[in-house]
């Protein structure tokens, strides 16, 4: 039962030495421990410091990312625009020069028909004016073989010829 009632020279030399081990430890211990601990507390302040700078980098970067991918869809669409607006006119062109193409064919197979036409009714105008003299100078010849056919053929034709 000592140890409940401690005598005086105990709590003195108890004190003494606790006291002792205070100022060695508050010399040697505390501060390196302190300085330990100011140290972890400024490591964890920089690293929460960085953790909000990388946060707010990667909203930015994210913000930039969204803002490039609205330019660039922005951009494909243009170039999607324009290159429907180029097809159309590419088909536009084409549809007009096909059909300024087969209006020229079409014209030129009217003026080789008309042509050919002409032709033909030329080479029939003049079978026809031939095989006219061929059988005007058989009628005449059977006409004009006797005398009385002669005048009275002359005499018919001058009573059909009026003179003005």
């Amino acid at each position: 039962m000592d140890l409940l009632t401690p005598e005086i020279g105990l709590l003195f030399w108890n004190t003494i030495s606790f006291l002792i081990l205070l100022f060695l430890l508050g010399k040697f211990a505390w501060k390196p421990v302190m300085k330990a601990i100011g140290e972890r507390e400024r490591s964890i302040e920089d690293a929460l410091d960085a953790a909000e700078k990388a946060k707010a980098e990667m909203s930015r970067l994210t913000s930039e990312n969204e803002q490039l991918l609205k330019k660039a869809r922005e951009e494909r669409d243009l170039i999607l625009k324009e290159a429907k607006q180029i097809k159309d006119q590419m088909l536009k062109d084409a549809k007009d020069l096909a059909q300024k193409e087969g209006a020229r064919l079409i014209e030129n197979a009217k003026l080789e028909i008309n042509n050919q036409k002409a032709i033909a009714i030329s080479e029939v105008k003049d079978q026809v004016s031939t095989l006219s003299i061929a059988i005007a100078r058989k009628i005449l010849e059977s006409e004009l073989s006797d005398q009385v056919k002669q005048e009275v053929l002359v005499d018919k034709l001058l009573k059909e010829v009026k003179l003005n």
